[in-house]
């Protein structure tokens, strides 16, 4: 009869296990979403081939390389080293893989040990029953033994909830790949804008000089009684203009060094005497064809919007498996004996087996509302997918217009800036031959003051537009390395592993 029992017991177990395979609840697809085959703004007069694809893929790896300079590339490396944001989303790597892994622990039986030593004291005083009055009042008790216990997944619960955790992580890694994306952006904004202010404190001490010099011809003119108090008084508050303009690009110089600073992970001031040593512009990048369906690839945020849909699909799978009875198999055994020497007999053992079924019977309709509000964020996460797939395309149209018109515009203003320096040139020939008066000299200083600082806020423009693209396809995170991801079991293998304990 024992061996009947245990035989029969084996028998269910063994059946359980073999349901471990089965899995309530929806699967993960993905959502295929049809977007277009090329991007609607061209700036190529000619259509990307496949190899000026895969070529600008490559390049885009570590695409700040492409400005061509090199404290750039190492302010680059050093920040991608020590910037703070950037650690702390790996740490949330780490913390999202220990979630994961406290869950896959569920796949393994749990087994706990105890040991114990005390004294057990009964009453002499107790009525109708003899059997008090012949037990010792007193009594050494030593004990061990130990605690089985086996959560069985006959419905997928466990798995789900390992599904929706592995997700989890995986969503962690686009969160830090975002983080490194925006710093990096951050960085190269942060410095073409330092050597763009830069430039311009060098035309604002151009216009300077040049304020300078009318002032002093003014004055001159003024003490051989050609020239009037008023061109004087002219030529002094220009000058003075030109003077005051340069200190809000001071200010902003040592801003900028601050916050690059920050994005190094060091306290501001630390590289302000190197950033602020005269260095000359970058290269500005060339134009890198690409496909929309390689920012789907590429981009963290559509990225993380899959796996946030991936999370949800799983989360279902949970709510599913809950309507479904759970199995657990619970055993202890615990020698307790009074004398030593009995630790080991037979005699001594207590012991219970138990295999427990939970069958969800009534709860008032709660489980199954779970189960549609789970659907119903699972819908909601697909519909997000897809609206993270149009911004993302909205936001690479929107660079590659800028990019192309930016470029006109620079021309246009260059043009400009020459034309109206050359009229100041012949303004100021003109006033000292006294051809001219000074109104005509201050109109045309401040014409081509204007120019000359609207091509370099335009020339900022060009290059932001090519960091700008860059981010927007996505480009950066590839040649980085990140945390390993791996679980110490894998969906499939916990079967195996579990028929394994049966043998």
């Amino acid at each position: 009869m024992f061996r009947k029992k245990i035989l029969w017991k084996t028998a269910l177990v063994t059946v359980l296990i073999g349901l471990s395979g089965c899995n309530v609840g929806p699967n993960f697809h993905r959502d295929h979403m049809k977007i277009p085959q090329e991007w609607a703004e061209k700036v190529n007069d000619h259509p990307a081939t496949a190899q000026e694809i895969a070529q600008a893929a490559n390049d885009m790896r570590r695409w700040w390389e492409q400005f061509h300079d090199p404290l750039l590339n190492r302010l680059v490396e050093k920040a991608i080293q020590n910037n703070y944001d950037l650690q702390i989303a790996g740490q949330r790597i780490i913390a999202a893989q220990a979630l994961r892994d406290q869950q896959a622990a569920n796949w393994y039986p749990q087994l706990d040990g105890s040991a114990g030593f005390g004294y057990s004291t009964t009453s002499n005083t107790q009525t109708n029953t003899e059997v008090t009055r012949a037990t010792p009042n007193n009594a050494v008790i030593r004990r061990y033994g130990a605690n089985f216990s086996w959560q069985l997944d006959a419905f997928g619960l466990i798995r789900r909830t390992v599904q929706s955790h592995e997700e989890a992580v995986k969503s962690s890694i686009e969160d830090r790949r975002a983080v490194l994306l925006t710093m990096l952006s951050q960085l190269a904004n942060n410095y073409v804008t330092l050597r763009v202010m830069q430039l311009r404190v060098k035309i604002a001490d151009t216009n300077v000089a040049v304020a300078q010099y009318i002032y002093n011809l003014a004055q001159r003119e003024y003490a051989e009684g050609t020239g009037t108090t008023l061109q004087t008084a002219q030529a002094q508050a220009e000058l003075q203009s030109q003077m005051a303009a340069r200190v809000p690009l001071l200010t902003s110089i040592s801003q900028i060094t601050h916050a690059i600073d920050v994005l190094l992970g060091q306290p501001p001031g630390t590289t302000e005497t190197e950033l602020k040593q005269d260095h000359p512009l970058p290269d500005l990048p060339p134009f890198p064809p690409s496909l929309p369906s390689i920012v789907l690839a590429n981009r963290p945020d559509v990225r993380n919007a899959e796996r946030q849909y991936a999370i949800a699909t799983a989360n279902v799978g949970i709510a599913v498996a809950q309507l479904y009875p759970q199995f657990s198999l619970d055993m202890s055994a615990m020698p307790s004996t009074s004398h030593a020497s009995q630790l080991a007999d037979i005699a001594s053992l207590i012991s219970n087996n138990f295999l427990n079924l939970s069958i969800p019977l009534f709860h008032g309709g709660k489980l199954t509302a779970k189960v549609q509000a789970e659907q119903a964020n699972a819908e909601a996460a697909r519909l997000q997918y897809r609206q993270t797939i149009l911004n993302a395309l909205k936001e690479v149209e929107d660079v590659i217009t800028a990019w192309g018109d930016d470029a006109d515009h620079v021309k246009l203003l260059h043009a400009s800036k020459l034309s109206s320096q050359l009229a100041l040139s012949r303004a100021q020939k003109l006033y000292k031959a006294g051809l001219t008066g000074y109104l005509d000299v201050l109109t045309t200083q401040r014409t081509a003051v204007n120019a000359e600082n609207a091509e370099a806020i335009a020339l900022l423009d060009r290059f932001q537009d090519a960091v700008n693209l860059f981010t927007a396809l996505g480009a950066g995170w590839q040649g980085v390395d990140i945390t390993k991801t791996e679980l110490p079991i894998t969906l499939d293998q916990q079967n195996a592993l579990a028929k394994a304990f049966l043998k």
